[in-house]
């Protein structure tokens, strides 16, 4: 099972300080902060709630019956001053109070977060008190969520954004994986935690997603759309969207052309897709070679959503029809590595700050990213505040990286207008005779093996 320490470990210090704690937990659906509520409350005394989609009444009389429940009482108001007026720790110790899925209380009731700050204030509940509203609604509490606070806000102590797992997260869960492996999984999962926790990584990655991808009963076989349905309406709208992109329509014009939706329609349906953390917009690394550069470059940012929408949406007849391991070898297999090459260069990327983390590079990395341009692609570019870069080149699928690859983004760089004292070479295979003899002589030339990951 794969546990948020670093995370776990701040709520501890939070709970640790002197006084009452407002603390905001969340993040996306399938991050998993229902497992870390659970072991971060072990051993304490806690009060949790679940809200519901419901009616403000009946989520208030829901609430109450929990009350009761829990300290065996009977109340004679129904409302959240009340509660929070009943609830005890029976003894010195601070009492940690969870309402989790908060938002479907506050979107309907604006006395909870009155209430909410009274008990934060020490208005209600006189001992000492942690309070945690968690939400996996990540779009609602970017950017709904300070206006429905008002000044309340600045009451807030802490928030905490579970993000998606990192690529070390995947390796440190999968033992028994080779690092090609863990790039496979991690391009198709992604760090999504509660994704991670059900692949089995005894079982190689074919046999996994036959398993939980493409077999009707597996975990993730309708993932991608109820994952997306969640919060958006209009399923058939963004399900069109997104296959266009995954199939390569990446620019608005073309999202145009392929979809037949209007310009305005289509940004607007992109903008809650960003929103909710879907998709994304490709910045190139602002460079000298403006000019060179593509420029309203969408993806999918989800990886699970993208591999769903790049091999199975467009064959979902025979998804039905074909066993999953003859569907796997017919439209997966020979496809997977081009796949996964976008994905290589985002571990890189990671593996590149956590050298700089512990300052075993030649630069202090300011900023980093990539540049699209219209002939050609820079992996990563990282750059020092004194804008001194450091290039990045991943080769995921060839069977070599070869010196000719390195002239390849010398020219591309030439066109981006961009120069370099370092650069960071990975192969996830090998590298050819001739750069590896260029890489004795010319010590600005860094060569990584996949395995040193």
């Amino acid at each position: 099972m794969v546990i948020r320490h670093t995370e776990i470990k701040k709520m501890e210090q939070l709970y640790e300080k002197n006084g009452n704690q407002l603390v905001l937990l969340y993040g996306r659906e399938g991050c998993d902060k229902e497992a870390l509520i659970r072991i971060f409350c072990k051993g304490k005394k806690f009060f949790y709630y679940r809200a519901r989609k419901a009616s403000a009444q009946e989520q208030c009389m829901q609430f109450g019956h929990e009350i009761e429940k829990q300290y065996d009482l009977s109340l004679t108001k129904y409302n959240y001053t009340e509660f929070f007026n009943r609830i005890r720790s029976g003894n010195a110790s601070k009492l940690i109070v969870i309402i989790d899925e908060f938002q479907f209380i506050a979107k309907r009731d604006e006395e909870f977060f009155k209430a909410v700050l009274k008990l934060k204030a020490k208005k209600l509940y006189p001992g000492p008190v942690m309070i945690v509203l968690a939400s996996s609604s990540v779009a609602w509490m970017e950017q709904e969520l300070e206006e429905r606070l008002g000044d309340g806000a600045k009451r807030v102590d802490e928030t905490i954004k579970l993000m998606d797992l990192k690529f070390l997260d995947v390796v440190r869960s999968y033992p028994e994986y080779s690092v090609s492996d863990c790039v496979k999984a991690y391009g198709i999962l992604g760090g999504v935690s509660s994704y991670m926790n059900r692949w089995n990584s005894k079982k190689d990655i074919r046999s996994n997603i036959c398993k939980h991808i493409l077999s009707p009963s597996g975990y993730l076989f309708a993932e991608a759309e109820r994952f997306i349905g969640s919060e958006l309406r209009e399923l058939a709208i963004y399900d069109t969207i997104l296959a266009a992109i995954a199939a390569g329509y990446r620019k608005l014009n073309d999202l145009f052309n392929q979809t037949g939706f209007s310009r305005a329609k289509i940004s607007v349906y992109m903008k809650n897709l960003a929103a909710f953390e879907v998709v994304e917009k490709v910045n190139s690394f602002e460079t000298g070679g403006w000019e060179n550069a593509q420029k309203g470059i969408y993806q999918i940012r989800s990886n699970f959503v993208n591999f769903w929408f790049r091999f199975v949406y467009p064959h979902l007849s025979d998804l039905y029809m074909m066993p999953p391991e003859e569907f796997y070898d017919t439209y997966i297999e020979q496809e997977l590595d081009d796949y996964m090459s976008r994905y290589f260069v985002q571990i890189c990327l990671e593996y590149l700050e956590l050298l700089n983390m512990v300052e075993k590079l030649p630069i202090k990395i300011h900023k980093a990213g990539t540049w699209v341009g219209k002939t050609g692609t820079i992996d990563i570019i990282a750059q020092d505040s004194a804008r001194n870069n450091l290039i990045g080149l991943c080769n995921w699928s060839e069977p070599q990286l070869t010196y000719q690859m390195c002239e390849k983004l010398f020219d591309t760089m030439k066109k981006a207008k961009l120069k370099s004292e370092y650069f960071y070479l990975f192969s996830a295979k090998s590298f050819d005779e001739e750069l590896l003899e260029k890489a004795k002589e010319d010590k600005r030339l860094e060569l990584v093996d996949m395995t040193q990951l």
